[in-house]
């Protein structure tokens, strides 16, 4: 029989690594998925059918599946803006990006010779991806070409662009009436198709960041640029394809939220969307200083930002004190994840010195660096005994 193996790893842990338990309370995700399953229960407690999904004429009904439809335009601005703050960047134009592709859509199915064509809906739809798609462009020739910092650059497009769609629109709220661009917000396949499409658009993100080589240049260029310039990434390339993604996911989600209610209004749409979605980025434990992100901790900060609005009208909170009430959880959430809150908070333990041999006192701590000396001579020997 082969002798059991016992030695350690690093810091004296199992060759084997860390078990299951250990992992999961040690990972980022710990107290994200602790708030979620909290809310979750807090719902279930003010309405006990809250978990309850139901299958009715081939869909699916029920709360968590309207949790999940009407997060699903966060989820998506979530996974672009995951990307550009993995880079040390933010876009704080997703927003207005998200009212302008809305704005496109609905004036030119509106202005089309048959609004009620599929025709219609699709070259408008087309358009207004084309539009947000240059939008982003911008951004990222702002930000990569130009050097301005991102939280400048994409506050120009936020305070300009939510004017532009009110431009589009002429200041009024364009309403349309075309079956194929409604499902795009309402539709069902089974599930709602916002769900199924934001879905997969984090899935093949997922596959096309940690399955090539793309996911480790983005963490490259948010670590250090320089560096990464200076091994051969092209950081300007990186910078212009994440802020274009994620001007491309704004305004699918822009479609979303105008299909969903078959109108265009500039004022509201996507209003203070991006500061929901750089919320879920950085509750799923996405560095604000680049290099690291986690697409599964944006999936779980967007169903928390969402189960907490959901929240805040289920239990009857006024709507005019939701913003406060999101800010204290996500505030007590952040503190929950800060090393130096927990660490505060943990009871400190005094360490005992050993007691010397007969209760005297403590012996002083040994000096490493000191000198050492000869030992006594003892009192049998003779001094000057060869």
């Amino acid at each position: 029989m082969s002798p059991t193996r016992t030695s350690t790893a690093r810091g004296g842990a199992p060759e084997g690594g860390p078990g299951l338990l250990q992992r999961v309370t040690g990972g980022r995700l710990l107290w994200p998925v602790v708030a979620l399953v909290a809310l979750l229960a807090l719902n279930t407690a003010v309405n006990p059918g809250f978990l309850s999904v139901e299958l009715r004429d081939g869909r699916l009904f029920g709360s968590l599946v309207d949790i999940l439809k009407n997060g699903a335009p966060i989820l998506l601005v979530a996974v672009g803006m995951t990307l550009v703050i993995a880079t040390r960047g933010i876009d704080l134009s997703v927003g207005a990006v998200v009212a302008i592709a809305g704005s496109v859509a609905c004036v030119m199915i509106a202005a089309a010779p048959d609004p009620t064509s599929p025709a219609a809906a699709l070259v408008a739809m087309t358009t207004a991806v084309g539009v947000c798609v240059l939008l982003g462009l911008w951004n990222g020739f702002l930000v990569a070409v130009l050097g301005i910092q991102p939280i400048i650059a994409t506050l120009v497009l936020m305070t300009a662009g939510r004017g532009v769609a009110q431009l589009i629109t002429d200041g009024q709220i364009v309403t349309v009436n075309n079956d194929v661009f409604t499902a795009v917000g309402a539709g069902f396949l089974v599930l709602p198709v916002p769900i199924l499409v934001s879905v997969a658009v984090l899935v093949a993100v997922g596959l096309v960041t940690r399955r090539t080589a793309l996911g480790l240049f983005v963490e490259s260029v948010g670590i250090n640029p320089e560096a990464s310039r200076l091994a051969g990434v092209r950081s300007r390339t990186i910078l212009w394809t994440v802020y274009v993604f994620s001007g491309l996911c704004a305004g699918v989600a822009g479609l979303m939220v105008s299909a969903n209610v078959n109108a265009a209004d500039a004022n509201n749409a996507g209003l203070w969307i991006e500061l929901d979605a750089i919320l879920a980025v950085v509750i799923g434990g996405t560095s604000l200083a680049g290099g690291r992100y986690s697409l599964t901790g944006t999936l779980v900060g967007a169903m928390i930002i969402q189960t907490l609005t959901t929240t805040v009208y289920s239990i009857g909170v006024p709507p005019e004190v939701t913003l406060v009430f999101k800010a204290v959880v996500v505030i007590a959430l952040f503190l929950s994840q800060s090393p130096a809150a927990r660490g505060a908070l943990r009871p400190r333990r005094r360490r005992r010195r050993p007691a010397a041999p007969g209760g005297g006192a403590p012996p002083a701590p040994a000096d490493a660096d000191a000198t050492p000396t000869a030992a006594p001579a003892r009192h049998d020997e003779k001094v000057g005994q060869p």
